[in-house]
């Protein structure tokens, strides 16, 4: 017996109801922004493009894990988005999680006009469950018995967050929302608009759990799926860095979504994640735009180790080194002493290619470049 009276018990799931009204500020203004994301990557070519590309599908996959409790390495990760991209990359030994994570987000970048189907979904859950061995259902929707449950607490006392259909009902369950999300994405359907359709696609996917494991995951990744369809373009969206940023606030959101089908206040949550992760969007761009600017400023003044650990710096993207550049971390990096660290980032600071803060052991360095 379930635990409350979720919203896949109503009997008229899954007809989620909201108040337009109390969305259409946000629909414009998404309207707007994708208008001024469209035109500042048009603005971005060769090189910077396929930085931008890659910075943002590998900090997705980054924090989509992250939200999960799973972390990954970053340098993997971009080694691995590249490669499925096509691009340059240094070889290096990739581990199964941060591949499967790439080659998906690699997946929906080039195919989210796709239809959705099953065969797509089981492909996703092969890819985000690389390597596991702890699963029965791999590619598959679930078939255990046991009430597929979100909990917390302890184990003799927990907390159920949610618990969602049994197993016996998912393909059902699965053939509905696939057909709706077909539906409601078609060109010819303008009943809903593309925030709602993205803020509902990812409630309904993650109330009805159909995996073992992967289900946040997938259901943002559908999230992104379904603006790109409504933006007829790749998405280039931080949904999962903004989602990330206040994890608890998405869940929070998601647990006081999960026993009604009246779901105005998720819609205006959801809706407000995805501007914000398109304003940072906005700032990605930038970044890259004063990345080229940069090392056209500077490339006469920097010698193979300057120019390497500068490279490390930009790929952290425009939020930098959590803590900052340290001496000890360009000794790292750059695989010199430190005398010789010392020595260069005094240099950097003094023509200005580098900011100073700190004396000392408490030292830090940042890009001297203007972001929005």
């Amino acid at each position: 017996m379930a635990y409350k009276n979720w919203n896949w018990l109503h009997k008229k799931w899954p007809l989620f109801t909201y108040n337009k009204e109390d969305l259409e500020q946000l629909e414009m203004q998404f309207s707007k922004n994708s208008g001024l994301v469209l035109g500042a990557i048009k603005h971005i070519e060769g090189v910077s493009k396929n930085d931008l590309l890659v910075e943002i599908l590998s900090e997705e996959a980054i924090k989509t894990s992250e939200i999960e409790g799973e972390i990954l390495n970053r340098e993997s990760v971009q080694s691995s988005i590249k490669k499925n991209l096509g691009f340059a990359t240094d070889k290096r030994k990739i581990a199964p999680a941060e591949l499967g994570i790439s080659e998906m987000m690699v997946d929906l970048y080039h195919n989210f006009n796709k239809p959705l189907s099953h065969d797509l979904l089981f492909d996703w859950h092969k890819m985000l469950t690389n390597g596991r061995r702890d699963l029965a259902n791999i590619g598959s929707y679930r078939t255990h018995t046991d009430p597929m449950q979100v909990v917390s607490g302890r184990l003799d006392r927990p907390n159920v967050h949610f618990e969602a259909p049994p197993s016996d009902k998912v393909p059902v369950e699965m053939e509905q929302f696939i057909l709706w999300f077909n539906t409601v994405h078609h060109p010819n359907n303008i009943n809903i608009l593309p925030m709602a359709k993205a803020s509902i696609t990812h409630l309904y996917f993650v109330c009805i759990h159909p995996f073992e494991d992967g289900n946040g995951r997938i259901a943002r990744a559908l999230a992104e799926k379904s603006i790109a369809i409504s933006s007829k373009q790749p998405t280039l969206s931080s949904l999962s860095h903004t989602i990330e940023d206040n994890r608890k606030m998405y869940y929070t959101s998601l647990e006081n979504n999960n026993t009604t089908l009246e779901i105005t206040n998720w819609l205006q949550y959801f809706s407000e994640t995805i501007l914000s992760a398109q304003e940072n969007t906005l700032k990605r761009v930038d970044f890259i735009v004063e990345k080229a600017k940069f090392f056209e400023r500077h490339k006469n003044k920097l010698n193979k180790r300057q120019h390497k650990v500068l490279l490390r710096v930009f790929e952290a993207g425009h939020t930098g080194f959590i803590g900052g550049l340290s001496a000890e971390k360009y000794t790292k990096i750059a695989k010199t002493s430190a005398s010789t660290a010392t020595r260069d980032l005094k240099d950097m600071v003094e023509k200005g290619v580098l900011t100073k803060t700190g004396t000392l052991k408490s030292s830090r360095y940042e890009l001297n470049i203007k972001i929005m």
